[in-house]
């Protein structure tokens, strides 16, 4: 929840003009009041754009929300499902990440399904049993069209905290999920982005990135500055 008019103009025109040479693809996904800007800003530069959370229901009686159609209107190609704050601050559960990620399939769009345990999960030793658990929960429902999701393995401990898990942390969650990817769909499984969300930065963002199943990063705080945007994109091999 980050952004005004100003501050985006300056960061998108940055992002835009800092590509050249890059090897990686890149998408924004803003918060929805400033959707029509990225569209405005980003429209015929490489740079894709999409939005932070959707609703699970279709147009109607839901003050507030935001559905998929609405999206699309805004040229959104991507949408975030399941980020470790919904789960958290609005007791989000994995079938609603689901249903999410399938409103968002049958938009068009292409949901970044957020996956990812906190500390206590992690020291208790059940990191395998949450992550391919609310990842489990979206293939039940996506069922063949898993090849058409991007996957985000987001570890909430190292979120915000100056904590980043080593590579080979990172790497041993991605081939869990790779494997269960694999498991779902054999074809789909290599063609599958899993990203990495855990505090990826640019002095960290190279040896991230060498892993065999980091296939890009989903980029926080890092993310608010073109400079380091930049860097973390330019240190895609």
């Amino acid at each position: 929840m980050n952004g005004s008019r100003a501050a985006n103009a300056s960061l998108l025109s940055g992002i835009a003009a800092g590509l050249d040479g890059a090897n990686a693809s890149c998408a924004v996904c803003a918060p929805s009041p400033y959707l029509a800007q990225c569209e405005a800003a980003l429209q015929g530069t490489p740079v894709a754009w999409g939005a932070q959370d959707v609703s699970a229901n279709c147009p109607g009686a839901y003050t507030g929300e935001v559905c998929a159609s609405m999206l699309v209107d805004f040229g959104c190609r991507y949408v975030i499902v399941g980020h470790s704050e919904r789960r958290a601050y609005h007791a989000e559960s994995s079938e609603l990440v689901a249903k999410k990620a399938v409103a968002v399939l049958d938009a068009g769009m292409t949901p970044i399904v957020c996956v990812g345990e906190t500390l206590a999960e992690r020291e208790a030793g059940q990191t395998t049993a949450v992550v391919t658990g609310q990842l489990a929960a979206v293939l039940v429902l996506v069922g063949e069209r898993v090849n058409q999701i991007v996957v985000a393995y987001e570890p909430v401990w190292a979120i915000g905290t100056g904590k980043t898990a080593t590579p080979a942390m990172a790497q041993e969650v991605h081939a869990q999920l790779r494997a269960q990817l694999k498991a779902q769909n054999a074809a789909a499984a290599e063609s599958v982005q899993i990203l990495y969300g855990g505090s990826m930065k640019p002095d960290n963002a190279k040896e991230l990135l060498a892993q065999p199943d980091i296939d890009g990063g989903l980029i926080g705080g890092a993310a608010l500055k073109a400079a380091d945007f930049l860097a973390i994109i330019h240190a895609a091999a």
